[in-house]
């Protein structure tokens, strides 16, 4: 029995002291590891200058969320930096600090996630970490649902936080639209191509350091915390505001905001919202979203920046160019209302082009100016940043320019700016609109254009169906109406003629002047004439013009008509005049197999197609004749010399071309005869204002005849030659 006591309590005593250095071994596995940094807090506090910072720290009631673990970065004010801030704003100590201010001064140097200086110039994209991206970082600080005045009435208000380009997507209950700090890595200058100017642009009392906050400077940086890493800075920053609130205190830009705010600002109440307040304050009121239109480029009031992914505001911000109050005015007075009476008259359109022309959903640089097209307008800012600016921000999600200059938009600076922003011609921009509207608007290229009022189009029988939204066409003299894409065709073409690549700035002269796709109008004096004109007799008349940026515009009181007659009429119709030097070519052709006379329709020429007709006069049918080109009889019997006359003709139409005298179009053409091994054959065109010429295949050179030709005809020109067109028989 003693043995066995004896024993047991050796088992025991094994036991225990088994017990005891395996609890040893567990307290030292768990124990903090030695050379551990401390957390945030404490970190801060062992360094010893960031006493104030740490008061702030307290009265936010952040002390113990930095004294835990966690995940953060923090940009935090040295005692220095907080010694400035005291001088600027007159405050004794940070005991004047209160707890609203310490709270807003903390959260907004605390940054989700713990980046090294390294880590924050790059981008957190959804597919991994994108290089020399990083511009700022979402903090801790948002503002939740504010009191505003709206109308009168005092109203809970939260910002949108999308962009609401769908014209729904405008506010996410779960997102607080927090707001971002920015900060300026030389890496990312780099990449970028920035330089220190860009930054001082800014910050013209700060020094470029390479790593800078705001207008601060990264006084040490990666300091590591068991919680995240500390960035010491010398400046305190407080929460920056973003575009929609830095417009709304600045009164030199009243009138700028006074357009958004009563064209473009709706607030709309929002239950997911309501509810959420309710049950965070206790409060049971209604909240409203503050919401942009869905028309403009972005939402000046979003923290966020497009969302196309979750970070990307990481590399991204908008920028706002504002004008001044007198700058408004004057482009209000002088081009906006200058058909109208007031903003309210008008169209919606034009208030967003004129709003977005403004708003860049991208960050432009003052150093990128010339070189940061709008995203949906094409062309860049036009503001010279040291004369036209007179006010420049960094903002909370983005860059504000105030500007002593409105952005003169290409959309209203061009030509087709004349039509848009004068009633008279709605039909017309709308028409213009569909297809040219981005062509005309380009001012790198230089354009004519005829515009002719609302009037006169409907006169002509057209008209849009705004129920409908389709364009409508009933014939002036009766007939089938049509609507749809048969009258916007037609239309469309018509449109097409009134459009000239090239400024004409004098009608006073006479010629010919292509349009837009390949169409020949004629002017003298003043008037014009399109082939449609012509047939109808119906001239019309330039009763005014006007200079844009990139061109000429004149106003018209007639509108250039389509052609109702083919070619082969036309031609006939020029035969059939007194003493017609087209006369015996006619003959030729109205009585050969390529002509059917009640139509004229000639074979190979189709209704789409372009062609210019080049006839020999009847001296050079003569000469044709003598050679053996022609038989003498216009109407052969045999079938090889009917193939003589066919030939003959095909060889005189050029094929897929429009050409005239004006200098432009030169060099090998195609004609409708082809060889025995089915190539077309060729003529060649000498060009010059004026004159031209025409080579055949045995190298003969005949001109037209300047005073007879250069008739217009349905998609097509009609000349007059001095001779005629050897060919390879």
């Amino acid at each position: 029995m003693a043995n066995f006591i004896k024993h047991s309590f050796r088992l025991l005593l094994a036991l225990f002291l088994f017990a005891g250095c395996e609890q040893k071994e567990d307290d030292a596995f768990y124990e903090r590891p030695a050379g551990l940094a401390e957390p945030i807090y404490q970190e801060l506090e062992k360094r010893g200058n960031f006493t104030n910072f740490l008061v702030c720290i307290e009265k936010a009631g952040y002390k113990d969320i930095l004294s835990k673990a966690g995940y953060w970065t923090i940009f935090a004010p040295n005692d220095e930096a907080f010694k400035k801030y005291f001088a600027e704003n007159g405050i004794a100590s940070v005991e004047s600090i209160d707890a609203k201010t310490a709270e807003k001064i903390v959260k907004y140097s605390l940054v989700y996630n713990a980046f090294k200086a390294e880590r924050l110039a790059d981008y957190q994209s959804g597919l991994g970490w994108v290089n020399a991206l990083g511009l700022k970082r979402r903090t801790a600080y948002y503002e939740g649902a504010q009191l505003q005045q709206v109308n009168g009435e005092e109203r809970l208000v939260v910002s949108s936080n999308r962009n609401n380009r769908s014209g729904s997507d405008y506010y996410n209950v779960d997102d607080t639209n927090n707001k971002y700090i920015p900060y300026f890595l030389s890496k990312v200058f780099t990449a970028k191509g920035l330089t220190a100017a860009d930054y001082n642009y800014f910050y013209p009392n700060s020094t470029f350091s390479g790593f800078n906050v705001g207008p601060a400077k990264v006084v040490s940086s990666d300091i590591t915390a068991e919680n995240g890493f500390i960035h010491e800075i010398d400046r305190v920053i407080l929460p920056l505001p973003n575009l929609d609130q830095y417009l709304a205190d600045q009164s030199k830009y009243s009138k700028f905001k006074a357009i958004f705010d009563k064209y473009m600002v709706s607030y709309l109440v929002n239950a997911a919202a309501t509810e959420k307040f309710s049950r965070i304050s206790g409060v049971n009121k209604d909240v409203y979203v503050k919401v942009f239109n869905s028309g403009l480029s972005y939402s000046p009031n979003n923290e966020n920046f497009l969302k196309v992914e979750d970070n990307d505001g990481q590399q991204g911000g908008y920028t706002l160019f504002a004008p001044t109050n007198a700058a408004l005015e004057n482009y209000l007075d002088n081009v906006l209302l200058k058909h109208y009476k007031s903003m309210d008259a008008l169209p919606k359109e034009i208030i967003f082009d004129f709003l977005n022309a403004h708003m860049w959903d991208k960050l432009v640089w003052p150093s990128k100016f010339n070189s940061t097209p709008h995203s949906s307008l094409g062309q860049n800012p036009l503001f010279n940043p040291q004369t036209d600016v007179v006010e420049k921000k960094v903002l909370s999600n983005g860059m504000f320019y105030g500007t002593q200059r409105v952005q003169e938009a290409n959309v209203f600076s061009s030509v087709f700016g004349k039509a848009y922003l004068n009633p008279r011609y709605s039909l017309m921009t709308r028409a213009l609109s569909v297809a040219l509207k981005p062509i005309l608007i380009n001012t790198s290229i230089k354009f004519t254009v005829f515009l002719v009022p609302d009037e006169e189009i409907i006169a002509a029988g057209f008209n849009y169906d705004l129920d409908a939204n389709t364009w409508r066409y009933t014939p002036p003299a009766g007939g089938a109406s049509s609507s749809g894409s048969t009258a916007w065709g037609k239309l469309n073409r018509i449109l097409n003629t009134h459009v000239v690549i090239g400024d004409v700035s004098d009608l006073a002269g006479s010629g010919v002047l292509e349009t837009y796709e390949g169409e020949y109008i004629s002017f003298s004096h003043n008037k014009l004439l399109s082939a449609g004109n012509m047939e109808q007799q119906i001239e019309a008349s330039s009763v005014a013009k006007e200079s844009a940026l990139n061109g000429t515009v004149y106003y018209l009181d007639k509108l250039l008509l389509e052609p109702q007659k083919s070619l082969g009429l036309h031609l006939k119709d020029l035969a059939e005049a007194p003493e017609s030097r087209y006369k015996k070519f006619f003959d030729y052709l109205n009585n050969s197999s390529l002509f059917t006379k009640n139509t004229g329709a000639i074979v190979g020429v189709t209704a789409s197609g372009f062609y210019t007709m080049l006839v020999p006069d009847n001296e050079a049918i003569d000469a044709a004749i003598a050679k053996g080109y022609l038989p003498a009889s216009t109407s052969p019997s045999s079938a090889e010399d009917k193939e003589k006359v066919a030939d003959f003709i095909r060889y005189h139409i050029i094929d897929k071309a429009t050409i005239a005298p004006d200098g432009k179009k030169e060099g090998g053409y195609l004609t409708l005869l082809l060889d025995q091994n089915g190539n077309p054959a060729t003529v060649t065109v000498s060009n010059a204002p004026g004159s031209l010429r025409i080579t055949d295949q045995k190298g003969n050179s005949s001109a037209i005849v300047t005073g007879s030709s250069n008739n217009l005809s349905n998609r097509a020109v009609i000349h007059l030659l001095n001779g005629f067109l050897e060919f390879n028989k």
